[in-house]
């Protein structure tokens, strides 16, 4: 499928692309979504040092809604209104560009690049390779909070696919899904968080981690592609993505874009899914 586009430019952007931008007369919104399921208010090391100008996210308040975890899983999407309001505190206005950062190889950022792009802003890109890049590159980094001015940014839904919980039930039977989870977790073997061990029937696993070189940001497209082929995505089949709650399964989208396929979210994934007891659980291989 040699025929299939590099996308790379819609994805990410360089350290150094990014400081260059920083110094324009159209700089980036920056957004600072450092997180962790252990760890998942990181003002400190925001405040600690960010990359100049970057404003922090707070995953789980602003990239997020609250519903009950049985009906919409641990990170169910935010509603428009809520992502718009966010956005529009982080200074994110009509035309502007934005980049996200984290420091766990945008396995965080990623979902703030999702939900931006599927409220409608075109160009929304992710530092590869996190903080870690930044710094390894010798580029600056600024102490305290940003606060910036509010923006007027307009953001709509539905500008990249989902499947529900009814939907991502039939989908393995037509299409491709991935459980971007751990291995041991797709497998069953241990379930630190959720009520069930296991995965959705005829899903197959891809852990986020593979779509990586540690520290180093994304694999190169033509890498990401031949093993995302291997793993049996094709052009013409359809494809979703699903993980623990939605979050690191945007990563795993983006690392299909990159390698030129499309691909649904399941934004309640294993979370809601394993909450449901009339739903079918797999184990092992």
């Amino acid at each position: 499928m040699s025929d299939i586009r590099d996308r790379t430019d819609e994805v990410v952007i360089s350290p150094a692309a990014l400081a260059a931008a920083l110094g324009s007369e159209a700089p980036p919104v920056v957004l600072d979504v450092r997180w962790r399921l252990d760890r998942p208010d990181r003002r400190s090391d925001h405040a600690s040092g960010h990359i100049p100008g970057a404003v922090y996210v707070d995953l789980d308040h602003d990239l997020a809604d609250h519903g009950a975890p049985a009906t919409e899983g641990r990170h169910p999407l935010p509603s428009t209104a809520h992502l718009q309001a966010a956005a529009r505190s982080w200074g994110i206005s009509e035309g502007d560009a934005v980049v996200v950062a984290d420091d766990l190889n945008g396995m965080s950022a990623a979902r703030a690049w999702w939900l931006l792009r599927a409220a409608g802003l075109a160009d929304v890109r992710i530092l590869d390779g996190g903080l870690s890049a930044w710094r390894a590159a010798g580029l600056p980094l600024e102490e305290g909070s940003v606060v910036p001015v509010p923006g007027d940014v307009v953001l709509t839904s539905g500008a990249l696919p989902t499947v529900d919980l009814d939907e991502v039930a039939a989908f393995a039977a037509s299409g491709m899904l991935i459980d971007a989870r751990a291995s041991e977790r797709y497998r069953g073997d241990v379930e630190p968080i959720d009520p069930r061990a296991g995965h959705i029937p005829g899903a197959v696993n891809r852990p986020t981690t593979q779509n990586v070189v540690a520290g180093a940001g994304f694999k190169p497209a033509a890498e990401l592609r031949a093993e995302f082929e291997a793993l049996g995505v094709r052009t013409d089949v359809p494809t979703a993505v699903y993980c623990g709650s939605g979050v690191t399964a945007a990563h795993q989208i983006a690392a299909l874009t990159i390698a030129g396929f499309d691909a649904a979210l399941f934004p309640g994934s294993w979370s809601q899914w394993s909450n449901h007891p009339d739903r079918p659980v797999a184990t092992g291989d």
